[in-house]
């Protein structure tokens, strides 16, 4: 079965991972908790499995901003729950947002859930589950779940723990319906691509356009491996110093000695 994303994209591994995730926590047994976890590396989707989510399960999706507090927090969930005029402090906020995600029960998805780790703010994740018993999924980085353990009352609340996979060739060949969708790429090159990438969806993406881009001004619609030869990928290594700048840097040093001297 094919999904789409964004008006063009097919559903990755992850994305199903986070939508049977979503359904488990969802369809329950009565008395068992409601949260769980959504975690791993950067790169690897999870933000983007969101996004899928929220726009065909019609979850509830908010990405916690870095110097948001629980009332900014608050006020995101209402206004992704429907709530049409907020209110003014974080104790009325929490009542409108409890009282939504009670009344229509739809899971909330918490992206970027590190930012959480403050007891003003897990504290009223918790609380707001607890008082709604509405799905409550947190997505963050591979330490998220370690890091929930300083919180018993929120770890002992987990119904799962689910990790984001690693890409493959499938998600290559996935990807590569959307970011070179006019050119054939062999298989040996999607494997170098893979590799190269660190089995990372967003390096794959990027090296996926860049591929087409090649491909695109060399007029090909098939690259091979030959065709790349002397090309590079993006592996997110950054680039060692050039030593022509170096050799600048060093000139301009000593002719600054010199003038002081002078």
């Amino acid at each position: 079965m094919t999904q789409t994303l964004f008006g063009n994209v097919a559903p990755l591994k992850n994305v199903a991972a986070l939508l049977a995730l979503i359904d488990r926590v969802e369809n329950r047994v009565p008395g068992l908790p409601g949260m769980a976890t959504f975690y791993g590396p950067s790169g690897r989707g999870k933000s983007t499995a969101a996004t899928y989510a929220s726009n065909q399960s019609g979850v509830c999706h908010i990405e916690v901003q870095p110097l948001w507090r629980a009332k900014q927090m608050l006020a995101g969930i209402a206004a992704e729950m429907g709530v049409a005029k907020p209110a003014r402090t974080a104790a009325a906020l929490f009542e409108q947002a409890a009282e939504s995600m009670q009344r229509n029960q739809r899971p909330l998805l918490i992206d970027e859930a590190d930012r959480l780790m403050r007891d003003d703010m897990i504290e009223v994740v918790r609380g707001l589950h607890e008082a709604t018993g509405a799905p409550v999924i947190l997505i963050g980085e591979e330490e998220l779940p370690v890091k929930l353990m300083r919180w018993e009352r929120v770890h002992g609340r987990m119904l799962d723990w689910v990790g984001v996979q690693p890409a493959d060739l499938t998600d290559v060949a996935q990807l590569a319906t959307i970011y070179a969708p006019t050119i054939e790429i062999t298989e040996d090159l999607r494997l170098s691509l893979l590799i190269s990438s660190r089995r990372s969806h967003r390096y794959v993406s990027n090296n996926l356009a860049r591929l087409a881009e090649f491909a695109l001004a060399r007029g090909l619609s098939r690259v091979t491996v030959n065709d790349w030869r002397g090309q590079s990928f993006f592996s997110g290594e950054p680039p060692a110093p050039r030593r022509e700048e170096v050799i600048d840097l060093s000139r301009q040093r000593q002719a600054a000695r010199a003038a002081r001297r002078a």
